[in-house]
């Protein structure tokens, strides 16, 4: 399933906390985004369609919840990204990484650690 960058903001949100109202999720990502409650709600509704988020209603309150795992998700964006941009290659991408300043010392070490261990 692959997700906006506006419907990722919502499912990082209701990652770290869930569940979370229409008001709480503004509310976190006011700041960020200046997103009003109609911009949230009609996200959710998107993301509820696709399958991405879940609902549970309590009176007229519905508490929204995270329908698809955060490291599934992750992963779907890497090989979206891999097929995209690199052909499938992920040398490239790890070549590109390092040599951007993205990378800190200590991650490029770390990558460096991962890939000499048997």
């Amino acid at each position: 399933m692959r997700l906006t960058d506006s419907e990722w903001k919502i499912a990082n949100c209701l990652w770290d906390k869930s569940p979370m109202t229409i008001a709480e999720i503004t509310q976190e990502l006011k700041e960020s985004t200046e997103w009003t409650k109609y911009t949230v709600i009609t996200l959710l509704k998107r993301m509820e369609e696709k399958g991405a988020v879940t609902y549970v209603q309590e009176g007229r309150t519905k508490y929204f919840s995270p329908a698809i795992d955060k490291a599934e998700a992750e992963n779907e964006e890497v090989s979206t990204l891999l097929d995209k941009v690199y052909n499938g290659n992920a040398g490239l991408l790890i070549s590109n990484l390092v040599g951007s300043d993205r990378l800190t010392e200590e991650q490029i070490e770390e990558l460096r650690r991962m890939f000499t261990e048997d």
